[in-house]
């Protein structure tokens, strides 16, 4: 079995080794055993579950949050000669049932899936009849009431497993505690406790806390010594729209990103920045997940995050090619108490939720006793705005009421792109900037859909690509040149979240909050907020050692590269050069032993004496006999 992993591995990767517990967590898995497999962002995660499956006979259902990281993963695989198919909200009933077809009747080695999709009856009468060797987890920490980033929806999954209960699991994660570890472990119903861990270590990335209250000449410190992209993260969307104006006006190439923006204009930032025209994005946390741009060279984070989770997660996008690179946070000196303070208003009393659900429903157009089981796209930033209060408090008291079983709140939803002509079609000829290859993807787009040129039509950009033998970048970037030229009103497709009223709607009054979820979840993000405090107000700790022992429970070696391992070297150098001046100062009045000197001289003794070999290898003293004696 060894050999066949290492030829499919040097086959389709073109690698020819393993990195660290990606082959122990292999064999684990070959061996039919469940395990839980921590590893940091970019340690190879994704090759632990495809590469068994491709020398095993079956299929591997691989659950995932985001559909961008699942199509990037299909079209990965898709491009090395693999079938894989995904299954989203983005698609038609009919793209579904062929997908999952194929997973019975055809050779597909790997279905890739949204929480979400895992109760519908469509879904689970298929899986019976899918031979299925894996079912893969990936973001476990999602399944954790206790984790940073609690996703109900993937407490379906144990449901999927029941219908399959020969079949291995195996759950992946960049971030765990060890409690958040232990819960993964029973919310999946594992046959038996195995976690394999490697190291929460990254030895390229330097970690470093810069206190200031010049944020803004200290960022552009940082962009002028540092060269490549990076990311900027704030936590408002107002401070993202002014620190790239900032940027911009001192002649940096710079953009900002936030979920209050068009559609149309969140993509086309995204695709600047990753294709490299736009070389610092200026973001709030909407930004990042899903995806890969491995050459970050550096992540600033002008205001902190809420958690050492996220701080983690957010951070570790810089360097993933392995390069020296650099995540910082700049702290002001009131940011303690300004940040306290906002947790505190963040996490909201029991009759503001019973306020936002009355709102809620007033704004999704839900009557008193109305709307179970009804579901509706939702613009939370548009709600934010309609109701006045902050993103975040609006995410906790949804994760509040999710947990309580009023609603379900399902953030990675796919919309279609959708498509209207602003001009007519005699006037959409006469306008003379088009290539041969633009022409032919426009003609097949009148093709294809009919009625475009007086409303809004959902259109499938792969199909219209497919159609006109064009890629799909011909295709999306012809789009924004159309809506930029303004012959064409183009809305990309979107990820708005969906709303599931799980039950009736009821009076406010009579919404009823567990207070053991309430204060458990209170307490744990207290409790999470604390250590990222800990984080950043420690100025003597190895920074890579206080992340490792956070999520490990244990001490590494220091990294010997964030800010403060390298003031502790500047400290030992400096009391290296004073210990040396000392030891000159006692041998130009007499020879002396080594004990004799170690003993005139106040300190550590181990460091004296590399004091005196560092000034013997230099020639500055020798040593004749027992004696230590200056050189003439």
């Amino acid at each position: 079995m060894d050999e066949k992993l290492l030829e499919a591995l040097k086959k389709y990767w073109n690698y020819d080794s393993f990195r660290p517990m990606q082959k122990e967590a292999m064999e684990a898995v070959l061996a039919g055993r469940d395990t839980l497999v921590l590893m940091p962002t970019g340690g190879g995660k994704s090759i632990i579950y495809q590469l068994p499956t491709l020398v095993d006979d079956g299929l591997c259902i691989v659950v995932t949050p985001l559909i961008a990281l699942m199509k990037d993963q299909v079209d990965r695989l898709r491009r090395m000669g693999i079938s894989a198919v995904a299954v989203h909200s983005g698609l038609s009933s009919r793209q579904i049932d062929i997908a999952l077809d194929n997973c019975i009747y055809g050779d597909t080695k790997f279905l890739y899936v949204a929480p979400e999709r895992l109760s519908s009856e469509m879904f689970r009468l298929r899986v019976d009849r899918m031979n299925v060797s894996l079912l893969a987890v990936d973001e476990a920490h999602c399944i954790s009431q206790w984790g940073y980033d609690f996703r109900p929806a993937y407490l379906k999954i144990k449901e999927l497993r029941r219908l399959i209960p020969d079949t291995p699991i195996l759950a992946l994660t960049a971030s765990a505690t060890p409690q958040v570890a232990k819960d993964i472990m029973e919310q999946l119903e594992f046959a038996e406790p195995n976690i394999l861990q490697t190291s929460f270590l990254r030895p390229n990335l330097s970690y470093s806390v810069r206190e200031t209250d010049d944020k803004e000449g200290q960022l552009l410190r940082i962009i002028n010594n540092v060269p490549g992209c990076g990311i900027v993260y704030v936590r408002m969307r107002s401070t993202a729209e002014r620190v790239a104006n900032f940027l911009i006006e001192q002649g940096y190439s710079a953009s900002f990103y936030h979920g209050g923006l068009p559609n149309a204009e969140r993509a086309m930032r995204q695709d600047e920045w990753v294709s490299g025209q736009t070389r610092i994005m200026v973001a709030t946390n909407a930004f990042g997940m899903g995806i890969n741009k491995r050459d970050v060279r550096f992540v600033v984070h002008y205001t902190m995050s809420d958690s050492l989770e996220s701080y983690y997660q957010e951070a570790g996008r810089a360097g993933r090619d392995g390069e020296r690179s650099y995540a910082v946070i700049l702290k002001a000196t009131d940011d303690n108490n300004r940040i306290v303070d906002l947790f505190e208003k963040e996490f909201p009393d029991i009759e503001l939720i019973r306020s936002v659900y009355h709102e809620l429903c007033s704004y999704l157009g839900v009557a008193i006793g109305d709307g179970k089981e009804a579901s509706f796209v939702f613009n939370i930033y548009d709600f934010c705005r309609h109701i006045k209060l902050p993103i975040a408090t609006i995410h906790n008291i949804l994760k509040l009421l999710q947990l309580n079983g009023y609603l379900t709140l399902v953030e990675d939803c796919e919309h279609p792109a959708r498509v209207m002509f602003l001009v007519t079609r005699d006037e959409l000829y006469q306008v003379k900037m088009y290539s041969e290859k633009e022409e032919e993807i426009l003609r097949t787009i009148l093709r294809l859909y009919t009625g475009i040129f007086s409303e809004f039509r959902p259109i499938d950009e792969m199909e219209i690509a497919s159609q006109s033998k064009h890629s799909h970048t011909d295709v999306h970037e012809l789009l924004k040149r159309l809506w930029r030229a303004n012959i064409i009103r183009y809305i990309p497709t979107n990820h708005d979240p969906l709303i599931f009223l799980d039950e009736e709607r009821l009076p406010a009054r009579d919404i009823y909050i567990a207070p053991a979820t309430y204060s458990r979840r209170k307490s744990l993000m207290l409790e999470r907020f604390n250590h990222l405090l800990h984080y950043t107000n420690e100025e003597r700790e190895c920074r890579s050692r206080i992340i490792e022992q956070y999520f490990c429970d244990k001490m590494s070696e220091p990294c010997g590269i964030c800010d403060n391992c390298l003031a502790r070297k500047r400290r030992e150098k400096s009391a290296n050069l004073n210990y040396e001046e000392q030891i000159l100062s006692l041998l130009a009045t007499e020879p002396m032993t080594i004990k004799e000197v170690v003993a005139r001289i106040a300190g550590n003794e181990q460091t004296i004496i590399e004091a005196i070999r560092h000034l013997t290898e230099k020639g500055t003293i020798s040593a004749e006999g027992s004696k230590l004696n200056l050189k003439k």
